[in-house]
């Protein structure tokens, strides 16, 4: 089996100096939310998706420098 590369020891949080033999399809990859640096660019991923200002709420995101859209509980149809 081939050496896994130190990149993608590090990716899925393994131990750097052990060989991991590891099947790269067992590998899950975290999804986080999409962050944006302006609220602009938020309301306008918002309005790409088709959400209504009345859908969503801006949070703040990595110490106030980011923002993130959270869709309200309920508030999607479909």
């Amino acid at each position: 089996m081939v050496k896994m590369h130190t990149r993608i020891k590090r990716k899925i949080g393994l131990n750097t100096h052990f060989r991991h033999y590891r099947n790269s399809n067992s590998m899950t990859k975290i999804n986080r939310p999409k962050t944006f640096n302006t609220e602009e660019g938020a309301h306008a991923c918002a309005a790409k998706q088709k959400l209504k200002p009345e859908q969503y709420s801006i949070k703040p995101a990595k110490r106030n420098k980011k923002f993130m859209i959270v869709v309200k509980e309920g508030e999607i149809n479909g």
